[in-house]
């Protein structure tokens, strides 16, 4: 049965509040279950029947209490004892958990393996089918008195699982319900040009900067107003759903199970692919006999032909401004694709200007056959699947000197007032049609809250957050192409008074500690009357060590400024593809049509000395 690939048994969500929200059971895999104990000459796969919702929400809401957090520890401790997940000492236990459902009438079992993960507010418990002696080692593990295994050892759980691949396919499983349920199912987006070609492929950059602090600024601060920013804080959408949880479509997540897994086996889980099917069925043509249909296209496209690429780069940097620092500059980009061809069409992409890119690494779409590189070119041959793709990932160094360049100074006044300067120089040396459409200065705070700010910047706007100042230099609607600018901003920075308060010491144990990430865990910080900003604060510097007045800020987390930027209009790393080389065969009437991608999110770096 572990070689038979993936089955699930069921699907529970629940909320933080250890309710079930939706559940999905499938018969057929569950009469699998017992039919295999049946073959062992036991019949204690009846006795372990798929538990009620409340039973289940009751074993998820036990087992968080005893393992300290949702997600439980994964090694042992004090607080474990024998028949926990953490007793077994594997942080893949985190992931891969047990629960032990009681019976009213007395009694009770386990059931094992359920792969759990967060996504928003929700738990996603996904319950696999396994074969019997799997069940059997895993039981064992729990009551093993030694702690610990080896890698080398055959009866630790890593060699358990590796035996059982409905794992890779339970996490999958959890991993589209997730995005069902949080709304992140969209496709890589691909931007169809309103305006003429140019001929060419636009490609859009994506950037950002990081500039380390240097000491002592020169320049005196100008008084300026203080921005603020602030936002709304939305109501509950549900009363059902208390605390603010986002309610998910439920009908949308039982059509696509049906879809993508009849009778409890993942067939495709491809979210859009599920959709379409759904909405304009299976395509009535039938394929030619020489051809064989790719799982990677479940029907065909019917309708108007076209072919649509974009290119996405971003550049990430850290600029030192110190001789005996070198500056770092890379360029990672992807390739993304959209095309609307009917039948089983093969696409050939040429990729030209690979000596000048100096590509280091590269990855491609399973659907893309890439010739060896020969010269400064190379070929792609691809069936493509439907919907948006990316074709290609790869990452080259930059062969052009960076968009904006400069330095930052930053020192202390006193102790809640510090003085800053910033010097930068954009789009020097980068003509049209390179346009910058986008750039903004970041000075982060994670450790003081921002009071006020005074100065005022030569070009842009200025405001401020809790924690941070934004320099806004370059705007959308008001981009910078053909010439060089130089921006530059002093001034001083001010923070409230640092306030410590006294952290319970409970809190300093090993299983609260190292799991500040789950949400639980949190909360029961602050049930505790503690502050948990205060008690990270002293985590985090509890291994830093000492520094005089002069330069506090300029150590680890303040030693840096980052710099986000978007440049339309070419590439930094020189790799381009020839449009008018793309060709489709067998021959069609089908426009092939180029774009710049404009995300909304922009990659930042942290420096670090």
């Amino acid at each position: 049965m572990s070689g038979g690939g993936c089955s699930i048994r069921a699907i529970w969500i629940l909320t933080p509040n250890d309710a079930v929200a939706f559940s999905r059971r499938f018969a057929v895999v569950e009469k699998r279950w017992r039919v295999a104990w049946e073959a062992e000459g036991v019949g204690k796969g009846a006795e372990m029947p798929l538990p009620a919702d409340y039973e289940v929400a009751a074993a998820f809401a036990n087992r968080r209490r005893r393992e300290g957090t949702a997600r439980g520890s994964g090694i042992r401790t004090n607080l474990s004892s024998v028949g926990l997940d953490s007793w077994v000492d594997d942080p893949i236990t985190r992931h891969i958990i047990s629960l032990q459902i009681d019976k009213e009438e007395g009694g009770g079992f386990m059931l094992w393996p359920v792969v759990l993960q967060k996504r928003g507010s929700y738990y996603v418990l996904v319950l696999p089918l396994v074969d019997p002696q799997s069940f059997k080692a895993f039981e064992s593990l729990l009551k093993r008195p030694d702690c610990g295994s080896s890698a080398k050892e055959n009866g630790n759980l890593s060699s358990i699982l590796l035996n059982l691949p409905c794992i890779t396919g339970a996490f999958m499983v959890a991993n589209v319900i997730g995005d069902i349920i949080t709304g992140d199912v969209a496709e890589p987006e691909v931007i169809v040009s309103s305006g003429p070609s140019v001929g060419g492929l636009l490609d859009s950059l994506t950037g950002s900067i990081g500039i380390t602090a240097r000491s002592k600024p020169s320049a005196a601060p100008v008084a300026a107003p203080v921005a603020s920013v602030s936002s709304p804080v939305g109501a509950a959408q549900s009363d059902s759903l208390k605390g603010g949880i986002r309610p998910f479509d439920k009908e949308l997540l039982r059509s696509f199970i049906i879809g993508a897994m009849p009778f409890g086996t993942p067939q495709d889980l491809n979210y859009g692919n599920v959709s379409s099917i759904r909405t304009t069925g299976y395509s009535a043509d039938p394929l030619p006999t020489d051809q064989k249909q790719p799982a990677w296209k479940p029907y065909l496209y019917k309708g108007r032909q076209r072919t649509l690429f974009s290119s996405l780069e971003t550049i990430n940097a850290a600029l030192y401004d110190r001789d005996d620092v070198p500056d770092f500059l890379s360029v990672s980009g992807q390739l993304t694709c959209r095309a609307e061809l009917e039948g089983l069409p093969d696409v050939s992409l040429p990729l030209t200007g690979l000596k000048t890119a100096r590509v280091e690494v590269s990855s491609f779409h399973h659907c893309v056959q890439a010739s060896e590189p020969t010269g400064n070119k190379q070929s792609l041959l691809f069936q493509p699947p439907l919907g948006n793709f990316v074709l290609m990932h790869y990452q080259a160094p930059c062969n052009i000197d960076p968009p904006v360049k400069g330095f930052y100074q930053l020192s202390m006044v006193s102790e809640n007032e510090g003085a800053f300067l910033f010097k930068l120089r954009l789009m020097e040396g980068y003509k049209s049609p390179f346009l910058m459409e986008f750039c903004m200065v970041t000075m982060p705070f994670p450790r003081r809250r921002v009071a006020s700010y005074d100065g005022n910047p030569s070009v842009g706007t200025v405001s401020m957050t809790e924690h941070l100042i934004e320099w806004r230099i370059v705007s959308s609607g008001r981009g910078l192409s053909g010439r060089s600018i130089e921006a530059t901003f002093s001034g001083t920075v001010r923070f409230h008074p640092r306030t410590t308060q006294r952290v319970n010491s409970s809190f300093r144990s090993a299983t609260t500690t190292a799991f500040a990430e789950d949400s639980d865990c949190e909360q029961d910080i602050t049930k505790n009357g503690a502050n948990l900003d205060d008690y990270l604060m002293e985590k985090m510097n509890k291994d830093l060590q000492a520094v005089d007045l002069e330069e506090p800020l300029s150590w680890q987390a303040y030693n840096y400024a980052k710099v986000s930027f978007k440049i339309v209009g070419g590439t930094l790393s020189g790799l381009i593809i020839d449009p008018r080389s793309v060709t489709i065969y067998p021959s069609v009437k089908a426009p092939v049509e180029y774009s710049m991608q404009s995300p909304e999110i922009i990659r930042h770096v942290e420096v670090q000395p």
